[in-house]
């Protein structure tokens, strides 16, 4: 009987993990274009925008910002070396650590990536604030959700 409450999951259009999950694919194929242009993937435009804010970090951290597994990382990091975009070395202090930092190469690329901001504002209709409020919203629900099934 169509009263009756449907058994199972709300349609994917009524689904908040599947509207943020194609919003995120949506944006990395208005980006694909434009990071093609700067040599770059999506993954390898995230680690660096993390150095582009905080340069020389150790690999653990760089996994941690992006809630990757450092092991996730490596051959990312390996393929950013190989393009002249890092270095990484091993801490003095702590053998363990492998620190990534940004080249003069990589530096120079960050004022060309703002074209990606510029394109999803221009795509999307949306203000400056309307984004980044946006983005404050969906940052504390999976800040929520992280803390609730534990980092």
């Amino acid at each position: 009987m169509a009263d009756e409450p449907s058994e199972g999951p709300v349609g994917l259009e009524q689904q908040l993990c599947f509207t943020v999950y194609s919003a995120g694919m949506a944006i990395q194929r208005l980006y694909k274009p434009l990071l093609d242009r700067l040599g770059l993937t999506y993954p390898q435009y995230l680690v660096l925008n993390v150095l582009w804010r905080d340069d020389s970090l150790a690999v653990g951290q760089i996994a941690e910002r992006l809630s990757l597994e450092a092991s996730t990382l490596t051959p990312l990091l390996k393929r950013l070396e190989v393009a002249g975009l890092v270095q990484r070395a091993r801490n003095p202090a702590n053998e363990r650590q492998v620190i990534v930092s940004l080249t003069k190469a990589a530096l120079q690329l960050r004022s060309d990536a703002r074209c990606l901001n510029d394109a999803l504002l221009d795509a999307s209709g949306e203000t400056g604030p309307e984004v980044t409020a946006l983005n404050a919203q969906i940052t504390r629900l999976r800040d929520a959700l992280y803390n609730h099934i534990g980092r």
